[in-house]
């Protein structure tokens, strides 16, 4: 899709022609037929476009809601939006830090935290360099009605000056470097575009500032002064992000875990871990119980927090398990009943799980090397949950302590 299909799109009769297109069968088998039918009547450019922008409504859902219907998107700029429910949490910061404040975005993409910014009363700009990916979040900005706070211009973030004489009246800064090019994810803080250092300089000279990162950055990457949060959404880690300046808060690091996707402007309740000057954990036996911690907590190095919350120690000291002989419900961590723990060995494992008449089987591992898919195999279970038509389910913990392998068979504990 180019500008020029992409304002077409926009235009009466480009929005006619989405509107028919969202009633039709836009599935890998429907497609072709599709395309064909609606090219007899339209532009094929504008029908590629119409249909590009129906498939991917459907599959922003999951990170849109309902709202996805109602935006528009790219492909890149799909994959690499922040999700309602994390942008949202993080707009609420902005908005009870730095009350009233006008934010300049750097690098905004299809619009996702500039929107979420504008539905908590925030005015500000954002700026990309991509002239269609501009286009696209300048109309997800007039589509929401929110044309009035915000607005997106073309231009490079690595240009932008913040602090110069003249910054426009912005008193903070927003920036969410590139991290993905066309062979695939960059992990390399100083391979962003524009690089990490470069963007800290430039948020640095705002009163307040964020910059979004991937999960996966390094703790020596953290600027001094700066906050750093790890953001999990039902369990899954979604992302990372610096606050500086006025929007820091007074540690250095936190973990912060959504309970599930919600795209609703309400408030989501967020669980917050933050250090609290603990030692190491104690090193111990395992105890009744198996503690997961969340993968936010794991990254930003708080699996001692956890394992204070729960009265527990690790099993191995270099590996993110808890055990515990106290059962303590806790958001940070998921918890395990042990039923065994045995040493690592394919063949005792088949033949207690064939004692045991497992039929569904959950297979995890931490610190060990085994293929889970080929354990599986080799146990007898064919996909990742296979039920045999048997009443037993079990989870199996493959994980070592010191160099040893060993499994545990484990049920997990529901949540309260």
């Amino acid at each position: 899709m180019d500008s020029a299909s992409f304002q077409a799109l926009l235009g009466p009769s480009g929005q006619a022609l989405l509107d028919e297109a969202a009633r039709l069968d836009v599935s890998e088998d429907g497609l072709l037929a599709t395309a064909s039918r609606l090219r007899e009547r339209h532009d094929p450019a504008l029908v590629a476009a119409a249909l590009t922008q129906v498939r991917l409504r459907e599959r922003a859902r999951a990170k849109f809601g309902d709202d996805a219907g109602r935006m528009y998107f790219t492909q890149a700029g799909l994959e690499q939006s922040t999700r309602a429910s994390v942008a949202s949490h993080r707009a609420r910061r902005f908005a009870d830090r730095l009350p009233g404040a006008r934010v300049l975005e750097l690098g905004c993409g299809i619009g996702a935290d500039l929107i979420a910014r504008a539905h908590v009363g925030l005015v500000g700009e954002g700026v990309e360099i991509d002239p269609l990916t501009a286009d696209v979040a300048r109309a997800n900005v007039v589509s929401l009605g929110l044309d009035g706070l915000v607005s997106v211009r073309v231009g490079d973030a690595a240009e932008e000056d913040p602090g110069g004489e003249d910054p426009g009246g912005f008193d903070a800064v927003f920036a969410d470097p590139g991290r993905r090019t066309a062979r695939g994810r960059i992990f390399d803080p100083r391979s962003y575009e524009p690089p990490l250092d470069v963007v800290l300089d430039k948020a640095s000279r705002a009163p307040g500032a964020c910059v979004k990162v991937a999960p996966g950055i390094p703790h020596e990457a953290v600027p001094d002064g700066a906050e750093a949060e790890w953001v999990s959404v039902g369990g899954d880690v979604k992302e990372a992000a610096l606050w500086l300046g006025e929007l820091a808060g007074d540690v250095s690091r936190r973990a912060t875990l959504l309970p599930s996707d919600t795209h609703s402007d309400a408030e989501t309740r967020a669980w917050t871990l933050t250090p609290q000057g603990l030692d190491v954990p104690d090193v111990r036996a395992w105890g009744r119980y198996l503690y997961e911690p969340d993968g936010a907590v794991i990254r930003a190095h708080l699996v001692g927090e956890v394992a204070a919350l729960v009265g527990g120690g690790l099993a191995d000291p270099q590996i993110a398990y808890v055990t515990s002989d106290e059962l303590r419900p806790t958001p940070f961590a998921s918890a395990y009943e042990i039923d065994d723990v045995l040493p690592f060995s394919v063949k005792r494992l088949r033949a207690e799980l064939r004692r045991r008449d497992i039929g569904v089987l959950t297979v995890k591992k931490r610190g060990s090397a085994v293929d889970v898919d080929r354990l599986r195999r080799d146990l007898g279970f064919g996909g990742r949950r296979t039920s045999r038509g048997k009443a037993g389910e079990l989870t199996l913990v493959v994980t070592r302590v010191g160099r040893d392998p060993v499994a545990l068979l484990t049920r997990p504990v529901p949540r309260s």
